[in-house]
């Protein structure tokens, strides 16, 4: 099966450039060190996905336009991967409910700050309808032909889904896993991957971390997100960089 992920954003919870830095990052021409939120889009012949919807999904989805949008999966519940749910609005226009995949604590979570659309007493025009689809780790599911598996990873103790599909796996917000949920992330032609910044940090992966992650799974190529202003230039960082490994940046698109 063909697939094609886009990189819709490949920054943190404040992006880049954060408001009023200073730092030279944030201040940098190259487009490659200007990232919106984290999120990827996954197309294949039968349908599209996007893993996150966090505060800048509309400015994404405004420039990657696509006509149908046929789930989104939700790694966990912090705010730059979920802000953005009220923007699936003009999908839903079109094309009537959403179907989201989440384990049941983000639904809960989502619930209460989405209120309006999971509560059935709001009834006023304009609210979107999902469709809710639990998931659990380990416990493969099918989207128009496309099979998903859930790996569980933690993030400083919070539960964080990473999803694989096929030969291509998608994992954010990791600081540890399991050997046994790492079983399941062995031999990926493309591993994505979290790698904040060079300094160790108490809820996410390092440069150097990300970098053995990928070495113990033996991925063939290995693309880092989540990125942190203060890892540095884009083009410096990616010069010291093992070469199966890459930044992404924000646009980015790779091919299965």
């Amino acid at each position: 099966m063909n697939l094609a992920l886009t990189f819709l954003g490949t920054g943190t919870s404040q992006g880049i450039p954060v408001i009023g830095s200073e730092h030279p990052v944030c201040k940098s021409s190259d487009p490659k060190d200007q990232r919106l939120r984290s999120s990827v889009l996954l197309t294949w012949p039968k349908g599209k996905l996007i893993v996150d919807c966090g505060p800048d999904f509309r400015q994404q989805l405004l420039r990657n336009p696509i006509d149908r949008l046929d789930a989104i999966l939700i790694t966990h519940e912090h705010a730059d991967h979920t802000m953005g749910l009220d923007d699936i609005r003009p999908f839903f226009f079109r094309q009537g409910d959403i179907h989201f995949y989440a384990t049941s604590r983000v639904f809960s979570a989502l619930a209460k700050r989405f209120d309006y659309i999971f509560d059935n007493s709001f009834t006023y025009p304009g609210i979107p309808e999902i469709t809710e689809h639990l998931i659990e780790r380990n416990q493969p599911f099918t989207i128009n032909d496309l099979s998903v598996l859930p790996i569980e990873v933690d993030h400083a103790g919070m539960p964080v889904t990473g999803f694989r599909f096929g030969d291509l796996a998608y994992v954010t917000d990791i600081k540890t896993i399991t050997e046994e949920q790492m079983s399941l992330l062995m031999n990926c032609k493309v591993l994505v991957v979290n790698a904040l910044r060079e300094e160790p940090h108490h809820s996410h992966l390092s440069l150097n971390e990300a970098i053995e992650l990928s070495r113990t799974l033996k991925a063939q190529k290995t693309y880092f997100t989540h990125i942190s202003h203060t890892l540095g230039f884009h083009e410096e960082v990616q010069r010291k960089l093992p070469e199966t490994m890459f930044l992404a940046y924000d646009q980015l698109t790779v091919t299965l």
